[in-house]
C-alpha cells in the first residue's frame, strides 16, 4: 500500500508547530540579552526573524481569500520577502497587508510574489 502525504497539510502543521516552538526560544534569547549572532552572513536577529517568518506564514494560512500554501516567506533583519504565486491582485495586496501587520516587520518585499495570468481582478 502506498501512502500519499498531503504537503499543504504538512506545511500548515509544521508552520504552527514552529511558531509555538519559536515563541519560548525568542523569550529565552531576550532574557539572556541575546540580540546578535557572531557568525558572518547570519541575520543580526535570527530568533526574531524566525518568529516573524512563522507568524507571517501562519497568518497567511489563517486569512480567508489568501492562498497561504502557495506563498513562501523569508525574513532577514525584519525585512519579509514574499514569493510564489497567487490568483488575483487582491490576494497579492492582502498578503502584503498581512505581512506588514506583524510586529517586528520593517518592510515587505513582494517583487517575487506573482499574480497568475488573468488574475488582475
Amino acid at each position: 500500500m502506498k501512502i500519499r502525504t498531503n504537503t499543504k497539510l504538512f506545511a500548515a502543521v509544521f508552520g504552527a508547530a514552529a511558531m509555538i516552538a519559536a515563541v519560548p526560544m525568542a523569550t529565552m534569547a531576550q532574557d539572556r540579552g541575546q540580540t546578535e549572532v557572531e557568525e558572518e552572513g547570519d541575520s543580526a536577529q535570527p530568533v526574531n526573524d524566525t518568529w516573524i517568518t512563522t507568524k507571517v506564514k501562519a497568518d497567511l494560512m489563517a486569512t480567508s481569500d489568501v492562498p497561504g500554501t502557495t506563498i513562501d516567506v523569508d525574513t532577514t533583519n525584519g525585512v519579509v520577502k514574499l514569493s510564489g504565486s497567487v490568483d488575483t491582485k487582491a490576494q497579492h495586496d492582502k498578503a502584503i497587508a498581512v505581512a506588514k501587520n506583524i510586529k517586528g516587520v520593517k518592510s515587505v518585499d513582494a517583487k517575487a510574489l506573482s499574480v497568475a495570468k488573468g488574475g488582475d481582478r
